[in-house]
């Protein structure tokens, strides 16, 4: 049976958490803090889980640099749970800031940017959530696509002149890192794939997933979003807990914008004033990781040095994954799924085996022997994926880089 150190974890997510945090989290299971109980027996609502909720809050607000007129959440539901709750939120505060009658009321444009098959979920979930609420009625709001990449089947990103917004629009919304396909949108503003901020029209509300991508690196231009949000699961703690900074403003009492019609209405747990109001303890939240998610970043900041060190270590493992990936290449041996560079998650690497289908069936199996674990590409797209998340170390990737120039010789 293979220890810890002798596998390495390249898994999409849920994905592998470090050792020392683990080690704790155990002890914390059956004796927290010494007070006889686990973490996942104490009162949500009492003295020792406050501390642990409050704590990581304020280390994630040190270590992103988040301003102080932004509301750090924790919910549940996930990414996905967010790509209803975003809609509900902002349509309600649109609509708080245009009182009009009902009868002179337009429905607003939300612009998506798709980019791969996250952010098309999320525009899918748009569509649906803003239909016409009876026959012959309008439409809630009018989803549309200010850019995609569907069409070069998501192998890279919009130029700044492939976009389209809407100068009314109620937001735009994008993934910052696609999971799936393994694009990321570049940091350097002069990069042609860079996210045009620019460009968008001044008032028109910025949304961000950054699930795949979170506190890997800094948050390009964190002051000009309205709402980033992030699943746990890639690079903070486990699954069942969801981060999200919201604008203060945007804390919207979506009842409040029901009563004037146009808007549909939004799930108690989902409305985001309700969460701020209760400090994210309306209801019992996910404790246990919560309380991993607030260990984690203990451990990034004491020992990681925060997220300069982390941005420096990533872009070492992925510049040296990608190399050898270009490598192979020119062999004829591997493929790089995108083929824009500027595009090439850091987070998620994608590539294929050349020639007969056995080959992939070939290397999947040495990788397993040598103790490389959960390469599989996702089912809808097949082919490898190495997610290179924070807690995979260095070490972890020279050694695969080793087995594929191992295999491609």
């Amino acid at each position: 049976m293979p220890t810890r150190d002798q596998v390495h974890n390249f898994a999409a997510g849920p994905s592998p958490l470090p050792g020392s945090v683990l080690e704790e989290a155990a002890q914390g299971l059956l004796n927290y803090d010494d007070t006889g109980m686990g973490i996942c027996e104490l009162s949500h609502r009492g003295k020792e889980f406050k501390a642990v909720i409050e704590g990581a809050e304020a280390d994630l607000r040190k270590l992103l640099s988040i301003p102080e007129n932004y509301t750090i959440l924790f919910s549940q539901g996930g990414g996905t749970g967010q790509f209803s709750a975003v809609v509900l939120n902002l349509l309600s505060a649109h609509r708080l800031k245009n009182p009009v009658p009902a009868q002179e009321f337009k429905p607003p444009v939300l612009d998506y940017v798709l980019t791969g098959s996250w952010s098309s979920k999320a525009y899918a979930e748009a569509q649906r959530l803003t239909l016409p609420p009876f026959p012959n009625c309008p439409a809630f709001a009018e989803p549309r696509i200010a850019a995609s990449m569907k069409s070069e089947k998501w192998t890279r990103l919009p130029r700044k002149d492939e976009y389209s917004f809407s100068k009314d629009a109620a937001f735009v919304y994008y993934c910052e890192n696609e999971t799936i396909n393994g694009i990321e949108f570049p940091h350097d503003p002069s990069n042609e794939a860079a996210f045009p901020f620019e460009s968008v029209p001044e008032g028109v509300e910025i949304v961000a997933d950054y699930s795949s991508s979170f506190i890997s690196r800094p948050i390009l231009n964190i002051e000009k979003h309205a709402i980033i949000y992030a699943g746990a699961q890639k690079n903070l703690g486990p699954s069942g807990v969801t981060v999200l900074i919201v604008r203060n403003d945007l804390l919207v009492d979506t009842t409040e914008a029901s009563k004037l019609g146009c808007v549909p209405h939004t799930p108690i747990t989902y409305e985001y004033k309700i969460l701020a109001d209760n400090k994210s303890l309306y209801n019992t939240p996910p404790t246990f990781p919560i309380y991993v998610s607030a260990l984690v970043l203990k451990h990034l900041i004491k020992d990681k040095g925060g997220l300069e060190g982390l941005e420096s270590t990533n872009k070492q493992k992925a510049e040296l994954l990608y190399k050898t990936l270009e490598a192979a290449e020119k062999k004829g041996k591997a493929r790089l799924v995108v083929r824009d560079e500027n595009a090439r998650s850091w987070m998620n690497v994608t590539f294929t085996i050349e020639g007969a289908a056995e080959e992939e069936k070939r290397f999947l199996d040495g990788a397993e022997k040598k103790g490389f674990k959960q390469l599989k590409g996702h089912r809808s797209v097949g082919g490898i994926r190495a997610s290179i998340y924070n807690a995979v170390t260095l070490d972890s990737v020279k050694l695969l880089c080793e087995y594929i120039n191992e295999f491609c010789t």
